[in-house]
């Protein structure tokens, strides 16, 4: 099995820098091959000279895939990284969510036939987002200690204490099998045959709003369930200002159209970039 790894990003190098050295420091199983594409939401060139900078030093591929800046259009860049995969399994990683070590190699591991993964977050809080961003060592996270998590929650720095901690759970993952408001798509674990039966994400969906509901929804009817990643996948989300949310209220109805329909495939989707 390979791994793509999609990275969503929009006009945030210092965050994606973060997110890149955590891919960076990924410890992988030899016969586990991965790769990592960048989905850009359109940023400013100073986000192509980032990844310029590390495809020279990064451990596997790393692609670059771009388009126009035409506003919030982050599942038909995710479409688009999508057809240039390779990999016979996709994990979509927002830009500010730093994985941790064993990030790749969890998704691995859980990954397993009629399910996908929904993954969780560590909040952090926006003083603290911001000393990271400006350290130069700020991934030197990754080898804190159980004590140093335990502080940065006493502190409000992060609201858990326990990203370290790795649980086995089992059963307890397909517990919450149908639940499919529990699902983000900053970090979300899919077979590529699914997502390509279901035609992707639905590019209908404009500007910020569930989207990721919509192509969790859809992705049950085609017959996937969700296995819960808690405990196995976390990834560390960088504070950041809300996105504009002016489209949600349209985008929810778009969603309870999508609730009261027999549908799977997104109307405009993956299958607009095969060519």
């Amino acid at each position: 099995m390979k791994i793509s790894i999609i990275v969503t990003t929009y006009n945030r190098p210092t965050a994606l820098n973060l997110v890149l050295a955590g891919l960076a420091k990924q410890v992988v199983n030899p016969q586990t091959e991965w790769e990592v594409l960048i989905a850009d939401d359109g940023s400013k060139n100073d986000t192509a000279q980032l990844i310029a900078s590390w495809q020279q030093r990064f451990p596997t591929q790393l692609a670059h895939v771009w388009h126009e800046d035409l506003g919030f259009r982050a599942g038909a860049i995710r479409n688009r990284a999508a057809a240039q995969s390779s990999g016979d399994y996709l994990v979509f990683l927002d830009g500010d969510c730093v994985p941790m070590p064993d990030f790749v190699q969890q998704h691995a591991q859980l990954a397993e036939r009629g399910w996908y993964i929904a993954g969780n977050r560590v909040l952090f809080s926006e003083s603290f987002t911001q000393t990271l961003l400006n350290q130069p060592n700020a991934i030197e996270i990754m080898e804190w200690s159980v004590w140093q998590w335990m502080v940065a929650k006493w502190q409000a720095k992060s609201n858990r204490a326990l990203p370290w901690l790795r649980l086995k759970l089992s059963a307890m993952r397909k517990k919450r099998h149908s639940r499919w408001e529990v699902v983000k798509s900053c970090n979300l674990g899919v077979w590529k045959t699914d997502f390509i039966a279901i035609n992707g994400f639905d590019e209908e969906f404009s500007g910020w709003g569930h989207e990721d509901s919509d192509f969790a929804v859809r992705l049950l009817r085609w017959g996937i369930l969700i296995k819960d990643g808690r405990y196995a996948v976390p990834v560390l989300h960088l504070w950041h200002q809300e996105n504009d949310r002016s489209k949600q209220a349209e985008n929810w109805q778009k969603l309870e159209v999508t609730l009261k329909s027999h549908h799977t495939a997104a109307k405009i989707g993956y299958n607009s970039y095969l060519n």
